[in-house]
């Protein structure tokens, strides 16, 4: 029998309410997934963190807690964006097409494997996953 130690790993940052966090979220994602040696999830996760982020900037207006993480190696890698509004932001339906926002729930809903909301006292947290593939060189 082969026991493995679970290691949690998490980067944190806190941003404020200001339209260049977005910004600064892709930044952080992408610097914390090339440390991390998860490269292949930087598009999709920066992509996915700043439109909540977005989101969270516009409608909230307060400050933004970007958190992502995984535990072990096989686990998932979860992004939350947390902000201090209650207000549960729902996915919309039809599009017009020369519409500049209004998509955001959207790209997360079909570009990751799993998102959702957390409501607190404290406000929410909004987040989704990707998964993390095992390599085809790495035994089960």
């Amino acid at each position: 029998m082969r026991c493995e130690e679970v290691t949690r790993i998490r980067a944190h940052i806190r941003l404020a309410p200001v339209p260049t966090s977005a910004r600064q979220a892709r930044r952080f994602v992408s610097d914390t997934l090339a440390q991390w040696g998860d490269e292949r999830f930087v598009d999709a996760a920066s992509l996915l963190v700043s439109e909540l982020v977005t989101n969270a900037v516009v409608h909230a207006c307060s400050a933004v807690d970007v958190v992502v993480g995984h535990e072990g190696i096989h686990a998932s890698l979860r992004v939350e964006v947390r902000d201090s509004s209650r207000r549960v932001p729902r996915l919309g339906g039809f599009f017009d097409l020369d519409a500049i926002s209004g998509r955001g729930l959207a790209l997360v809903e079909a570009m990751s494997d799993r998102w959702g909301v957390e409501s607190g006292d404290a406000g929410k947290s909004v987040w989704f996953e990707l998964e993390r593939q095992l390599e085809a060189s790495q035994p089960a």
